[in-house]
């Protein structure tokens, strides 16, 4: 997972997680600052796997995703956040293919799917919210009616 603070200056990390067997849940294992990360290692060029290794300051792990195309995308969003957040030293990436580099299609295509997904829940909050409205509305009506009622049937009661 690669995350970038809203502090300022943002902050960006690089944390390793496990997925356990049978579990749905995520469990952090490891956390590295971006300016940590010296290389990143796709190992083999020339073939779709999921395995690569990453070399931090004082620290090298060897990473698993879970599949190359998600190895893809992550390589992707670090390289693009490599070139975003740090100014001075920018990791070497090594043994990658070369559409890793190329372009920013699945970041591009990513930030139009989550600026669709926002601009729908958006649509549906506002729409909910008239529902809403409507339904405090009509509470408010059955209310002033029930207390009508309530005060004529406690008159009718005592005539």
């Amino acid at each position: 997972i690669c995350s970038v603070t809203n502090k300022k200056p943002p902050q960006a990390s690089i944390t390793k997680v496990k997925q356990f067997e049978g579990s749905t849940s995520f469990v952090r294992r490891t956390q590295w600052m971006l300016e940590q990360l010296r290389q990143v290692n796709g190992i083999d060029p020339n073939r779709d796997s999921p395995e690569f290794d990453l070399l931090f300051e004082n620290a090298f792990d060897q990473w698993v995703a879970s599949t190359a195309s998600e190895k893809c995308t992550f390589f992707q969003v670090l390289h693009h956040t490599c070139q975003r957040y740090l100014t001075d030293k920018k990791p070497e990436f090594i043994n990658c293919q070369s559409k890793i580099m190329g372009g920013n299609s699945i970041l591009h295509s990513a930030a139009d799917s989550v600026t669709s997904a926002v601009q729908k829940a958006s649509q549906a909050l506002n729409e909910r919210g008239e529902r809403l409205g409507r339904a405090e509305e009509k509470t408010e009506e059955l209310k002033n009616s029930a207390q009508q009622f309530a005060e004529t049937a406690h008159k009718v009661r005592f005539c």
